[in-house]
């Protein structure tokens, strides 16, 4: 396997660094790929499990797949500049 596509600096390869200050939000996007009812069936249970809002995802829209649709649900929390992970 070609190691061109290998960052040289993985934030996660060095677990005592401090993350880069690029923002000061963390965005996390959550994307469902299937059919209709499956994605419909994952958002449903991921509410259920308490992870998001039924309407905190996207409306269906098409995915590359004419078969499949897709839902994104996007996240976004403040991060703090003074704190570490826990654990750390």
């Amino acid at each position: 396997m070609s190691q061109e596509f290998v960052p040289d600096e993985n934030e996660f390869a060095r677990p005592n660094s401090e993350p880069a200050a690029v923002s000061e939000q963390d965005v996390l996007l959550v994307t469902v790929v299937g059919s209709p009812q499956g994605v419909r069936e994952t958002i449903l249970t991921l509410y259920r499990l308490g992870f998001a809002k039924v309407g905190d995802w996207s409306p269906l829209q098409r995915a590359a797949n004419p078969k499949q649709v897709m839902s994104v649900l996007i996240r976004r929390k403040v991060r703090s500049t003074d704190s570490k992970p826990p654990g750390r």
